[in-house]
């Protein structure tokens, strides 16, 4: 089966978008029958990933969409539950990779919510209106309020550690000590009790910020929504952008969209991906960025044995540089979108557990956000001399710093990929500075440290025939450690600490018997038969 990541509101399964004014409600109602593939059935709003894929979809034409909404409630359209979370027959059914992508993109998408209220003046409400656990209450967590209907019955729950043997995943421990700052002792209680915690008592522990009696909760609601409205600077009397569907011709060996292609190597298991650089289009890098997301998507789902990814750029520099220079200069709601949404993309491609590797030749454009790319690949090529196809060729690979390079698109751990690269090397950093917009070549940029090495053209296709199948020798599970490792450098964030901390050791439980073994937790849950765990801590 072939994942796609296409949805659009009309289409929806399991989601309820619409908008009242300055309010927008996304109503959780998912089809029971509607799972991504078969097998379970998701009953209580549980969830897979279709139903996340259509939550991400709803979180990006809000952003570009609806510029006049300014808070979002998230809410569930059936009574008396709020969401039980990911689907355990789905999670017990599927394989490793699977799972791994599913809580990945799952967290993604929270994450994505966090970042509209940090940069688009989206203010998110959890209406929790009935049953609260798990995925459900993660969803909640990625909100900036917590309201929970206060009826006797509904609590919040994180019941993955005493029902299902692992852990809550999508980022739910992080976020209760982290962003809710729920005291160690308490979390530990909380996360340890599989009823939860109601009323009054998950107020006073920090889980929640209101609870409402349940003939009140929906005014309180479009009241505490309003308010945050009021409050918002996104603009007002601006006209969205629409999101068309993506152009694509796929075959089974590439996809090609108007700004990107992939070419599938699939005897030595890699992927060769070409960015091309700006043409005579508006929105450019919108366009762009929507087609590497969904390309990203589709390779970590459905090709998880291509394990290297080669990226190359074809294009005219000094228009990838024009096009910064226009964004960032523009006082504009949509180049504000534009950029987080293509700092978000760069995001994915730092946690995709793939190795990266960037070429750079003549006639490419890895200049400004377009050098994020190169930057954010493990290793970094260069040829030094004239195409390889075109020996008498006077042209030659450069490559160019911006102002962008410097702060405009962070990674997870709130540093540049420059300042990932040379952590804690201000020196370093600062001559980067003074080189900003000065077309770089092969033996510069070694110097400068921008590029792993720039072998001439008489060497070119053999160092880079070595490089690409040593790679395809090495374990692909020690590259994925060593990788992470290496790319996420200095401080912990609540990002970090989900993909790097959180994710690594649910990633690791998932293997292992006591959860996903024969007589495990995911396996007997709701058979009325106890787990059987190894007692032995590791």
């Amino acid at each position: 089966m072939v994942v796609t990541f296409d949805r659009s509101p009309e289409h929806y399964r399991h989601w309820k978008l619409s908008t009242d004014g300055p309010v927008a409600w996304l109503e959780l109602d998912v089809d029971e029958r509607g799972g991504l593939v078969p097998g379970y059935e998701l009953k209580l709003n549980s969830y897979d990933l279709g139903v996340d894929i259509e939550l991400y979809d709803a979180l990006q034409r809000l952003r570009f969409e609806h510029p006049e909404v300014r808070s979002v409630v998230v809410t569930s359209a059936k009574e008396k539950v709020f969401c039980a979370g990911a689907n355990i027959r789905m999670l017990a059914s599927s394989s490793h990779d699977w799972k791994v992508n599913f809580c990945k993109f799952t967290n993604e998408t929270r994450n994505s919510m966090e970042d509209a209220s940090a940069h688009s003046g989206l203010t998110f409400i959890a209406a929790v209106n009935g049953t609260c656990a798990g995925g459900g209450y993660e969803l909640a967590l990625a909100c900036d309020r917590i309201l929970l209907i206060d009826d006797n019955s509904s609590a919040v729950a994180l019941p993955e550690v005493s029902l299902l043997g692992v852990l809550p995943g999508t980022g739910g421990l992080t976020r209760v000590t982290d962003k809710r700052r729920v005291r160690r002792d308490l979390a530990d209680l909380f996360a340890t009790r599989s009823d939860g915690v109601r009323g009054k008592t998950a107020v006073d522990w920090g889980l929640v910020d209101e609870v409402v009696p349940r003939r009140d909760f929906r005014a309180v609601v479009e009241q505490r929504a309003r308010e945050a409205a009021a409050r918002s600077p996104r603009p007002a009397g601006v006209r969205g952008v629409q999101l068309a569907p993506l152009e694509r011709e796929i075959s089974e060996e590439a996809v090609d969209y108007r700004y990107v292609r992939a070419e599938y190597d699939r005897p030595l298991g890699l992927v060769r991906i070409t960015v091309r650089g700006p043409g005579d289009e508006e929105n450019w890098l919108l366009t762009l960025t929507r087609e590497l997301d969904d390309l990203i998507l589709r390779l970590r789902t459905n090709e998880p044995e291509l394990g290297t990814w080669v990226l190359r750029t074809e294009g005219d520099p000094a228009r990838v540089l024009a096009e910064e220079q226009a964004l960032l200069s523009a006082d504009d709601w949509l180049a504000n979108e534009i950029l987080h949404y293509y700092k978000r993309t760069l995001k994915r491609l730092d946690v995709t557990s793939r190795s990266l590797i960037a070429l750079i030749e003549p006639g490419s454009c890895f200049a400004g956000p377009l050098l994020e790319l190169a930057l954010a690949c493990d290793l970094q090529y260069m040829l030094d001399g004239p195409p390889v196809e075109d020996p008498d060729s006077d042209e030659r690979a450069h490559l160019t710093l911006s102002e962008a390079n410097f702060g405009s698109f962070p990674m997870g751990n709130g540093l540049t990929r420059l300042q990932s690269r040379f952590y804690l090397r201000d020196d370093h950093l600062d001559w980067l500075r003074r080189e900003t917009g000065r077309p770089l070549n092969p033996a510069q940029a070694r110097e400068l440290g921008l590029v792993t090495d720039a072998p001439d053209d008489l060497d070119w296709e053999d160092e880079i025939r070595i490089v690409l199948e040593s790679r395809a020798a090495l374990s692909p599970d020690a590259l994925t450690g060593m990788e992470a490792n290496h790319r996420f450098v200095g401080p912990e964030t609540l990002e970090t600490k989900i993909f790097g901390r959180l994710s690594a050791w649910q990633n690791w439980i998932f293997t292992r018997p006591g959860a996903s073994g024969p007589e495990g937790a995911l396996r007997r849950y709701g058979t009325g038969r106890k787990p059987v765990y190894d007692r032995k801590r590791v």
